[in-house]
């Protein structure tokens, strides 16, 4: 095996691990929050202005993780930094 498909495998294999971590941890964090919010509308229902402003902020921050973990994959796999070095050895 050359290092050309070495490099390959290792950097599908990382994209693959970036974005199993990158979808379970946001949604089980989202999911959590949703929980949260609709206990605290639960206890408190004059507060609901305050709590879904608070919950739709606090979700579109966990969801940018899982955006950024798709970004990094999608480098590893189509503009792979490491490329370059290998193909010019």
């Amino acid at each position: 095996m050359d290092s050309t498909t070495i490099i390959g495998i290792v950097s599908i294999a990382t994209a693959g691990i970036t974005m199993c971590i990158g979808c379970i941890a946001p949604a089980l964090a989202e999911g959590r929050a949703v929980a949260s919010a609709l206990t605290s509308l639960a206890q408190q229902p004059d507060a609901s202005n305050t709590i879904t402003r608070t919950l739709f902020v606090g979700l579109a921050m966990i969801e940018s993780t899982a955006i950024y973990c798709f970004v990094i994959s999608m480098i590893l796999i189509f503009a792979n930094p490491f490329w370059n070095q290998f193909i010019s050895q």
